[in-house]
């Protein structure tokens, strides 16, 4: 019988080298706790601080007055403009460090604080970071979680007190030599430059800046480390080749890092991108790239002490994910990729995206709800076209003061690599499944950081990295051709579909593959240009404007973004000016028709009909609303109302010239956002089997009204509204009307 062996008694050396080796792990979780509380200790001072100025008890007795100020204030970043509805001047936001507040009458107010100014006169648009200014303004209280002291709103024109420092005038002159070098070009590219170069996006196309943002590509539409990194690059090589030592070589790039900030501005994306260039520069003095990840660590803990409010700034926590990516999983990668035969160069253009994306993953899930999956793929091919963009882009704007001519050159030559850029986020945001759903919010966020890690750790094993590849693989292929076949919106069979737009009113009727009649473009142009591109609607074959109100074509231009529209249609009512102006402005060399009851178009399988006004109408309780077109649509035998805001006076007067059943429809766009305003007859006698309300969260009109909502419901409509449900589309089934919200099953 064998004898068991005797286990093996440890050494006194062995007993000594464990207990070294659990002393020098205690001694590691010793220092980490003690780091992570002096971090929050010094976060939680600098907090107090801004806390403290902003609870200030005469600033708070200031803003509760309500009354004008006298402010005294210095300018910390270019101002920026609002894009608001057409027809309206442009507001700006002004960062400002406010000196000093004083009421009428009473003594001035000294206090070092940040503030945002809410600035509506052009007198803004042209102040530089760093100088004094003093204006007139009224005080108000800054939102929740907002470390700023106050928001000013301001009307009139600031007042210059002296000049910016010379640095920033220059850096004015560069800026303002660029977007004049720029001015020839193309639209999109020659937006998109200054923005690559300096992050001045003044001219981006609104259209082209969802595009990036779609395809994971919004990093590059303001100054970020690659720029830092590009310019570097280039200076560090031509340093190199004189064969300076580290410590010179990194003063020079130093030197040139100043210089880009100060060109750049030193806003928060430009303070972020100039902090990882410097944990680079720290790398590079002291010779070890293992000193680039303490550095990040150190740079953003000093950040987030000078500055709490990047705490909370998602852009922040972005690129500090990037740059870990970068530092951590990228080099991984990359010589994973080189030992199993991948050529240098494609294997450092593989990783580096790749890193980016898996380390930011978690934090855009969170804020968009989607994961995207043409994000690497996109950053990917946009590589080889940032670097030559920066450098002729860098060159056009220091070269503009002293040779223009040179400058438009070097632009010219800049555009074509941004051209390159504007194609891949065109297309790539019009890649079909392009995002796939995701949860938002902090919940969405951790779940898939968990995950991530959660991959991360079990793929070092070989047979669970196999694993997990073909799991991935064969998820995606079978999951594909679902979401191509079968995307979820638009639903098939869709009859009329009302815009979730805020407070106004965007219908859109098929007319064709890719085709739409739109009636009505909203308050703003981005949310019905989002609706028309979920829609895939590349062509207009008409726009009607049921009024000229700004709630119903503040957002004409998105309606025009990147699509031909044949034509446009609208009241004969002159009233209001302004809005039948911005419309025919916007639509251009479209001429803008004035139509009136009994006028007829027909496309594809649609067909519609304006029922009123049917005579104008003078003197009611709003004149615009009560001459907006009436117009009844035909889809596939479906019949659906659009009545604009008509109110009771338009209302009962159709009933009183129209024979009897000529506002009978399926589908009723309830008037006027669901007002109260609304004639019980004429709702009677359409008898609607769905009632859509195309109407804001939260507006301060008290729309929809409730007796209204219940009179529908009652006469035995199904009643939805787009501030709860987003998008509304009716569709046509062979049951009869079936009702869908965006990304909600169809409801009877």
């Amino acid at each position: 019988m064998p004898m068991p062996m005797p286990m093996p008694m440890p050494t006194p050396m062995a007993g000594r080298r464990l207990g070294r080796d659990i002393s020098v792990t205690a001694g590691a979780w010793l220092w980490v706790v003690l780091a992570v509380l002096l971090g929050v200790g010094c976060g939680a001072v600098a907090t107090a601080a801004r806390v403290s100025v902003r609870e200030d008890a005469a600033l708070v007795r200031l803003i509760e007055a309500g009354g004008p100020v006298w402010l005294q204030m210095v300018v910390r970043d270019d101002p920026r403009a609002l894009r608001g509805s057409v027809g309206r001047p442009p507001a700006y936001i002004v960062a400002v460090d406010l000196e000093a507040v004083r009421a009428e009458g009473a003594a001035a107010l000294r206090l070092s604080a940040r503030a945002l100014v809410l600035g509506s006169d052009p007198g803004w648009r042209g102040l530089l970071p760093g100088q004094r200014v003093t204006a007139r303004g009224k005080l108000m209280p800054p939102r929740g979680g907002d470390l700023r002291a106050v928001v000013a709103s301001v009307r009139g024109a600031p007042t210059a007190v002296g000049r910016p420092s010379w640095a920033q005038r220059a850096a004015g002159v560069l800026r303002t030599g660029l977007q004049r070098a720029c001015e020839p070009l193309p639209d999109r590219p020659g937006g998109l430059l200054p923005g690559l170069v300096v992050g001045d996006t003044s001219r981006l196309d609104p259209a082209l800046e969802e595009d990036f943002r779609t395809t994971g590509m919004t990093h590059l539409n303001a100054v970020s480390g690659a720029n830092v990194a590009i310019i570097l690059g280039v200076v560090l090589f031509a340093v190199r080749r004189t064969r300076a030592g580290p410590v010179v070589t990194a003063v020079v790039c130093a030197v040139a890092l100043a210089g880009f900030v100060i060109l750049a501005r030193p806003s928060p994306s430009v303070v972020r991108a100039a902090a990882m260039g410097a944990i680079g520069l720290l790398g590079l003095a002291s010779g070890r790239r293992r000193a680039a990840l303490p550095a990040l660590a150190a740079g953003v803990a000093v950040l987030i002490v000078i500055d709490p409010e990047l705490a909370s700034d998602a852009g922040f926590a972005l690129s500090v994910l990037a740059t870990s990516g970068l530092l951590l999983l990228a080099p991984v990668w990359r010589d994973g990729l080189r030992r199993r035969g991948c050529p240098p160069g494609l294997a450092e253009a593989l990783a580096v995206p790749a890193a980016a994306q898996v380390a930011c993953g978690p934090v855009v899930a969170g804020l968009s709800g989607t994961i995207s999956i043409v994000a690497v793929p996109a950053n990917l091919l946009a590589v080889p076209a940032i670097a030559p963009a920066t450098l002729f882009g860098v060159t056009a704007a220091v070269m503009s003061p002293i040779w223009p001519a040179g400058a438009e050159f070097a632009a010219w030559l800049g555009h074509w690599p941004a051209q390159w850029l504007v194609l891949i986020a065109t297309h790539g945001a019009r890649v079909p499944a392009g995002a796939l759903p995701w949860p938002g919010g902090l919940t969405g966020a951790l779940l898939l950081a968990v995950i991530t890690i959660g991959l991360l750790i079990a793929t070092r094993r070989p047979g669970i990295r196999k694993l997990v590849t073909v799991v991935a693989l064969g998820g995606v292929l079978g999951a594909l051709p679902v979401r191509l076949l079968a995307s979820g919106w638009p639903p098939p069979g869709w009859v009329v579909v009302a815009c979730a737009v805020g407070q106004g009113d965007a219908i859109v009727l098929p007319a064709g593959a890719g085709r739409a009649v739109v009636v009505d473009a909203g308050p703003e142009p981005n949310a019905v240009d989002h609706c028309l591109r979920r829609l895939g609607v590349r062509q207009i074959a008409l726009f009607v404007v049921s009024h000229f109100h700004m709630d119903h074509i503040g957002g004409v231009t998105g309606v025009f973004r990147g699509r031909e529209v044949h034509g446009v249609v609208g009241p004969d009512w002159p009233e209001p000016p302004a809005g039948r102006a911005a419309v025919a402005a916007a639509a251009g060399r479209v001429p803008l028709s004035a139509v009136t009851a009994g006028w007829a178009y027909e496309v594809g399988r649609l067909r519609l009909r304006v029922l009123g006004p049917v005579e104008p109408l003078h003197g009611t309780n709003s004149d615009p609303n009560n001459n907006s077109l009436v117009l009844r649509a035909e889809v596939d035998g479906r019949t659906i109302l659009l009545p604009g805001d008509a109110e009771t006076e338009e209302q009962e007067d159709m009933l009183d010239h129209l024979a009897a059943g000529a506002v009978r429809a399926d589908v009723l766009k309830v008037s006027h956002h669901g007002s109260s305003f609304q004639s019980p007859r004429f709702l009677d006698e359409i008898r609607p089997a769905v009632a859509l309300v195309s109407v804001g969260l939260g507006n301060d009109y008290g729309h929809p009204n409730a007796s209204l909502m219940a009179q529908l419901a009652r006469g035995g409509a199904r009643v939805l509204r787009t501030d709860q449900s987003g998008d509304l589309a009716a569709v046509a089934n062979g049951r009869g009307l079936a009702v869908v919200a965006r990304g909600d099953p169809p409801g009877p």
